[in-house]
């Protein structure tokens, strides 16, 4: 059975908090476990604040190309190749004056409090942000750093026997949106746990969550073809 829980009472975050720690005090966790931490409480950890004023200074420092544009709205492409809305910087849930920049590499971060966490019980890590879907109205949120989980199911056939030539499930980015179900923006609520599915636990040289970015060799909407 999988079940979803929010993580409550965790303080508010700031530049410097050991993160693994706060949310070892706030929870149990088991083998098999998958915690899903919003990003925006590990950009805070790490110190990922910048003044507003600097607001469009901090988005064209994190834009490597610019996909599209309409009046003030731009949906670019940031360093991590992920394409989104102002690069992911974001003014909410933080001090007045000031955003928030994604983390430098949520892989990385991912890792980082994976190796923390496995010190009390063998568990994945996924960070997620809010996206938006082409051609969807809405935003859900999805994985941008991945430690020690599997992030793909293929199936080879489906319930009849019939082969599967291109179904792929990103099972990342599911559970990320089922932890966003119990982390609701206004409820102070920033990491959620999954269990159930310890099958997608696993070593921490899986490949991350960067991996899930399509390759540009591979983006036919880069060129229109």
């Amino acid at each position: 059975m999988l079940t979803v829980s929010g993580v409550a009472g965790l303080p508010e975050i700031r530049e410097g908090d050991d993160l693994a720690a706060l949310i070892l005090a706030h929870t149990s966790l088991v083998d098999g476990d998958i915690v899903v931490i919003t990003s925006k409480i590990v950009s805070k950890a790490e110190g990922r604040l910048v003044a507003a004023s600097d607001r469009e200074d901090a988005i064209a420092a994190e834009t490597v190309r610019v996909v599209a544009e309409r009046g003030s709205v731009r949906i670019v492409e940031n360093h991590l190749g992920i394409v989104a809305a102002a690069a992911g910087v974001d003014a909410s849930n933080v001090p007045e004056g000031h955003v928030l920049l994604l983390p430098v590499d949520p892989d990385a971060s991912a890792r980082r409090l994976a190796l923390r966490l496995r010190e009390v019980a063998h568990v994945g890590v996924l960070i997620s942000d809010t996206l938006g879907r082409a051609w969807r109205l809405g935003q859900t949120d999805a994985a941008i750093g991945a430690a020690g989980v599997r992030l793909f199911e293929q199936p080879e056939r489906d319930a009849d026997g019939r082969p599967l030539a291109v179904t792929m499930s990103c099972v990342a980015d599911e559970l990320c949106a089922a932890a966003e179900l119990v982390k609701p923006k206004d409820g102070h609520v920033p990491v959620a746990i999954v269990r159930g599915r310890a099958d997608l636990v696993g070593d921490l040289d899986l490949p991350g969550a960067r991996s899930i970015v399509r390759s540009p060799d591979e983006d036919l909407f880069r060129t229109g073809g």
